[in-house]
């Protein structure tokens, strides 16, 4: 049960009372009614903004509605004070034993506590990782990985219908200068000569494992053929091996996709004929020259009759070119196919998650996917900035195998999944995130995931040591809800199960802004305070989880304990992480 959820509902059959007693105009629309945590705490604790909305079509002052909301308030249950706060906002104070009863919630729900019914199951796409088959995965890609797979974990918390979905690029120029450089350590491995790459080729290590599989299979049959047989051997031989390791990569950090989709399969099937001709019967393509870009002297240009499409219609700043000079589609082309085949499987909202690079490309996307949609279909794209990798504050080396970067797989080896997953969480996508392996497993409340890990471990350390004391209890969630959890009555109880309890409204809120770094914050968070209430009961015996001379006190404190480790579980699942028993 959302709190909050649950006084807006009260709040609404306040304002319900006061349209049918007159106070109010009938028929008023309470949809921008909300309610939630007032910024600062010492004002109470949920505020709503009724007044301030209701002002204008009720024709009425703020505080005039508001004094009048309050009034109907005072009378609520559980309601211990209710007043106007600035230009109309009413602020709301519970009683302790509300928020201890509601404890009861997370006890019963277990790890589900903080489900939501908000999607309503509606439809929700998200292309994550989506990196070029030319080599294996890197730590760049490590973090929109973990950003996908926890934002569509978070979504399905909310109640959506989640499609999991990777794009494989493998049409256009880079898979072609693949299977080049494949070739070359083709012929390495079939005479014995050591290659000498080009610039422009890829370097790295991995090519000589795809050229020896080759070389096992087919033997020397492609040393003398020409370059338009081998091409494609090499190039679709290569994207098949590369694709393997990212999968096994991936499925090493727990991320599985519900669909891998080719670009060179979506071309050949037409459809991005079909696409274009949907833009064609909208009068969204035209030819026509484009102007310089900017930066270019009129002398480094060379205009010339292009296919474009009218993105300036959708908010770009520019029209866009659809096909090059050879008559082949540009990757944009390709692009608006790829997400108008998404919108047409019967997903309208799409959540592309990107790497730094591509922040240019995003208002472009953006419009051709309101266009070809007409409307229809909703682009978010995520943009997930660089990771430094350092150790003890200097550059980590690249990779001998990867040769020009460091890979996933060796960030895994030095540090474990699970502490990759979550401190690619502990920043916003949008900002640039260090990764220290040193820091990044030291056990100290800098460290966000051992800070995090040690509340819950904590927190099963008393739950153990009481099933030892006291092997006839039943402490389990759904039995613990039914104890006397009035007892919790210290400032620092009440303020912690306050902090669980806002859980559903987090996970509502992270959701709707398609932020996963939130659900971090927020168990980083949830931890601090159970931190300090452990350190309190160092010194002051009476805050102690367990009191011998008072079973009923224990239950409750137990019960308070074992939500905490609840509520960390069912963040730490959404993150995909999992929660330690005990640390060492």
């Amino acid at each position: 049960m959302n709190v909050f959820k649950d006084f807006e509902a009260k709040i609404k059959a306040a304002l319900e009372e006061l349209m049918a007693d007159g106070s109010l105009p009938q028929g008023l629309d309470l949809s921008r009614v909300t309610v939630e945590p007032p910024r600062d705490p010492s004002h109470g604790d949920v505020s709503t903004n009724a007044a301030m909305v209701l002002a204008k079509p009720a024709g009425k002052p703020p505080r005039s509605i508001a004094e009048a909301l309050v009034a109907r308030l005072r009378g609520v249950a559980d309601v211990t004070a209710a007043e106007v706060a600035g230009p109309g906002f009413v602020n709301l104070r519970m009683a302790p034993d509300y928020w201890c009863r509601r404890l009861s919630d997370v006890l019963v729900a277990g790890v589900t506590y903080g489900a939501s019914t908000l999607g309503n199951g509606s439809r929700v796409n998200v292309e994550y990782v989506s990196a070029n088959p030319t080599g294996p995965l890197h730590a760049a890609h490590a973090r929109g990985a973990v950003v996908g797979d926890a934002l569509a974990a978070l979504l399905e918390k909310a109640g959506f219908e989640v499609t999991r979905e990777y794009y494989i690029n493998d049409a256009g120029a880079q898979v072609e200068v693949l299977g080049r450089s494949t070739y070359l350590r083709y012929r390495e491995a079939v005479t014995g000569e050591e290659a000498s790459i080009p610039a422009g080729l890829y370097p790295g290590e991995y090519l000589k494992e795809v050229g020896q599989a080759i070389a096992q299979r087919d033997g020397d049959r492609w040393l003398t053929a020409p370059e338009a047989e081998w091409l494609p051997v090499m190039r679709d031989y290569a994207v098949g091996m590369i694709m393997g390791w990212i999968k096994e990569d991936l499925a090493s950090m727990n991320i599985h996709h519900d669909v891998f989709t080719s670009e060179r399969a979506l071309v050949q099937s037409g459809a991005v004929d079909a696409a274009l001709q949907t833009l064609r019967d909208q009068d969204l393509i035209y030819v026509g020259v484009l102007e310089p870009p900017k930066g270019k002297k009129p002398d480094d240009w060379e205009p010339r009759p292009q296919t474009l499409f009218k993105a300036t219609q959708f908010g770009d700043d520019v029209d866009r070119p659809l096909q090059k000079s050879d008559g082949s589609w540009t990757y944009f082309a390709n692009d608006i196919a790829y997400h108008y085949d998404k919108v047409r499987r019967g997903t309208p909202t799409l959540i592309d998650v990107w790497g730094a690079d591509h922040g240019g490309y995003v208002k472009r996307m953006e419009a051709a996917v309101k266009a070809v949609t007409g409307g229809a279909g909703m682009l978010d794209v995520k943009i997930c900035q660089l990771v430094h990798l350092l150790e003890n504050g200097q550059p980590v080396k690249m990779s001998k195998r990867a040769g020009t970067f460091v890979t996933l797989r060796d960030v895994m080896e030095a540090v474990g999944r699970d502490v990759v997953r979550f401190i690619m969480l502990t920043r916003r996508n949008d900002q640039t995130l260090e990764f220290d392996y040193a820091k990044v497993t030291e056990q100290s409340k800098d460290n966000p995931v051992f800070y995090v890990q040690y509340a819950h471990a904590r927190c099963r350390s008393v739950l153990r040591h009481a099933e030892e004391a006291h092997p006839d209890w039943d402490i389990s969630g759904p039995a613990l809800a039914g104890v006397n959890l009035s007892r919790l009555s210290s400032p620092e109880e009440i303020e912690l199960i306050r902090q669980m309890l806002s859980w559903p409204r987090q996970i509502e809120a992270a959701a709707e802004a398609h932020e996963p770094h939130r659900v971090a914050f927020y168990l980083y968070d949830l931890a601090s305070a159970f931190h300090a209430l452990w350190n309190k009961g160092k010194d002051d015996a009476t805050l102690r989880f367990l009191i011998e001379s008072d079973p009923d006190l224990t239950k409750a404190r137990l019960a308070l304990v074992k939500a905490v480790s609840i509520v960390i579980a069912s963040g730490l699942q959404v993150m995909g992480v999992v929660p330690v028993e005990e640390m060492r």
